[in-house]
């Protein structure tokens, strides 16, 4: 079993910065793609951005030159850093992960969540 703990959300002004933060855990040998997603109220849930193990990312046009995606591998860690955020971007956030187990099955993991808000 793997746990992804998200954190970092929380409420911040237009104009401002966030860093989501997503660790995952357990009966991990390896994890393919990391990535981050958001649900807007009533809207679908969406891919904000993502990230292979070697580094290849790949950004929402919407969040393209304000948030950037990074990760540990050695922590099997994912971040979002949030710039310039606006009101468009409120919104729960979840981290996904693809994992590889010791015996070489391949799951698809999701966070419980971290709600963004960003006020005008």
């Amino acid at each position: 079993q793997v746990q992804l703990v998200e954190s970092g959300g929380g409420l911040v002004q237009a104009g401002g910065s966030l860093r989501l933060s997503c660790a995952a855990s357990g009966s991990i040998f390896s994890i393919n793609g990391m990535g981050w997603y958001r649900q807007a109220p009533g809207k679908e849930r969406e891919l904000v951005a993502d990230i292979t193990s070697g580094g290849r990312i790949n950004y929402a046009d919407s969040v393209k030159g304000r948030f950037t995606i990074s990760r540990d591998n050695a922590e099997n860690t994912v971040y979002l850093q949030m710039n310039s955020v606006k009101p468009d971007d409120t919104a729960v956030y979840y981290c996904n992960a693809d994992v590889i187990d010791y015996i070489g099955r391949l799951f698809d993991y999701w966070g419980q969540g971290t709600q963004v808000t960003v006020s005008s």
